[in-house]
């Protein structure tokens, strides 16, 4: 259970009793969707740390995931300034949209021609698809073709270049020796079936570790 810091009633939901709820990814930060939460199912979200919503068109309560499977376990709730609007972040167990995909925004307006959209999640995408579908010319279907020590000799130089960099003092030069190990690690990642989420849990339950380690210290135990 997840327990609010703060009083609920202070929260401003609309003259239907409903608040908006943009619900994102843990891992890629990605807006998955935007819902509505009455103050039930927030209660009940907060109880089952799983998002509960309440269905406008259907008018009733709505536990995502209830007949799909898709789940979305809650990492964490915010409110906004004005207490109007909810973040809800989440480890989804599977896509968002009722169509499918993993989120529900999928419908591109427009995109700037000098600023770029960029996720890690996306290049994992991009990588992983030079591997079941190999492009002639492509430096990461050529590692694939290689294999696993070819990787793993390519990781290994790129750490040695980040070394290398970063103890000439070379701020630049170590950010782009840090971008090509962090590429190579990802290549290495797709090979061993490796996700990001699997890396974000890892670091997120070293993470809990670490917090209770300190507790204990101030409390002498």
């Amino acid at each position: 259970m997840i327990t609010p810091n703060f009083n609920i009633d202070e929260l401003k939901f609309d003259e239907k009793g409903l608040i908006p709820a943009i619900v994102v990814d843990a891992v890629s930060r990605e807006v998955l969707t935007l819902a509505y939460m009455s103050r039930e199912s927030l209660e009940i979200s907060l109880e089952k740390e799983l998002t509960c919503f309440f269905s406008r068109s259907r008018g009733k309560l709505w536990l995502k995931g209830e007949t799909s499977g898709n789940f979305q376990h809650i990492v964490s709730i915010t409110a906004d300034c004005d207490k109007d609007a909810l973040t809800v972040v989440v480890e989804p167990d599977g896509p968002a949209c009722h169509l499918g995909t993993k989120s529900c925004f999928t419908a591109a307006l427009g995109e700037s021609e000098e600023r770029h959209d960029f996720t890690l999640d996306s290049l994992m995408t991009l990588i992983a698809g030079r591997k079941t579908e190999e492009k002639e010319g492509s430096y990461t279907t050529y590692l694939f073709k290689k294999g696993l020590d070819k990787i793993l000799k390519k990781v290994g130089e790129e750490c040695t270049e980040v070394i290398i960099a970063a103890k000439a003092n070379d701020r630049a030069e170590t950010i782009y020796e840090i971008s090509d190990l962090v590429y190579h690690l990802m290549v290495l990642m797709i090979e061993q079936d490796i996700s990001l989420a699997d890396i974000h849990r890892e670091l997120a339950s070293r993470h809990v570790i670490d917090h209770k380690v300190k507790q204990e210290k101030m409390t002498g135990q």
